[in-house]
């Protein structure tokens, strides 16, 4: 029998704007925090735009084209937008692993799995919270917690242009430290590889397992067809 309490499903939302994810997440919370669904990870991409956690100020957004957006998380301000890939995970932390600061290190961790798949070595930056390549950050991070279930999560630019971080302070820092993944590897369109390689490391590094897929449909004696198998990136 499957134990449910390791299970994590993952959807895939595609392109959304931020409020009607925010939305959508913060339905996944609540059922999540009711017992109602299993571990849920949610996979995006958004329309542009800047958000800012709990450590800072509005002000110092000065004036962006793009919507800016006050939300729960921690951290301070950074930018989403088309080629950024957006993982959210609404994740019961069991007993014994409610710990926000250990949970930031485990995806984290996850974030530098996926860059070693390409050969791209990722890091830690002592004192501060995400994923850099060398003197530039990759990966932001923020997350927030209610009743010991998590959710916000992680910004990993693949494909993102990065001069949508120009005219803000990104997590406080200069706009020219952010870097992409297509700067330091070769990478096929859109965002379905890096996807399946982050499902594969956070389910690594928080013990978790995906669900059994459902058994393929007998044929019949008299169907000589081969079923329909999914195209995979090159």
């Amino acid at each position: 029998m499957t134990d449910t309490s390791r299970l994590l499903d993952v959807q895939r939302w595609g392109r959304t704007t931020y409020a009607d994810a925010h939305r959508r997440q913060l339905e996944l919370l609540e059922a999540r925090v009711a017992g109602e669904i299993v571990d849920t990870l949610v996979l995006t991409e958004h329309e542009s735009v800047v958000t800012y956690g709990r450590k800072s100020c509005p002000d110092d957004l000065g004036a962006l084209e793009v919507p800016v957006v006050e939300v729960e998380r921690g951290g301070e301000a950074t930018y989403h937008g088309p080629g950024q890939l957006v993982a959210y995970p609404i994740i019961l932390l069991p007993e014994g692993r409610r710990d926000l600061h250990r949970f930031l290190r485990e995806l984290e961790e996850a974030v530098i799995g996926v860059l070693g798949e390409f050969g791209v070595e990722g890091r830690r930056e002592p004192g501060l919270t995400g994923v850099w390549i060398g003197e530039r950050k990759i990966c932001s991070l923020g997350v927030a917690v209610r009743r010991w279930v998590t959710w916000h999560g992680l910004a990993l630019n693949v494909h993102t242009d990065l001069a949508a971080f120009q005219g803000f302070a990104p997590c406080g820092l200069a706009p020219d430290v952010m870097t992409r993944l297509a700067d330091h590897a070769e990478l096929p369109p859109g965002l379905l590889l890096v996807e399946v390689l982050l499902v594969k490391h956070l389910t690594r590094v928080l013990g978790l397992e995906l669900p059994e897929p459902p058994p393929l449909a007998d044929p019949g004696p008299s169907d000589c067809s081969f079923p329909q198998l999914p195209i995979l990136p090159g």
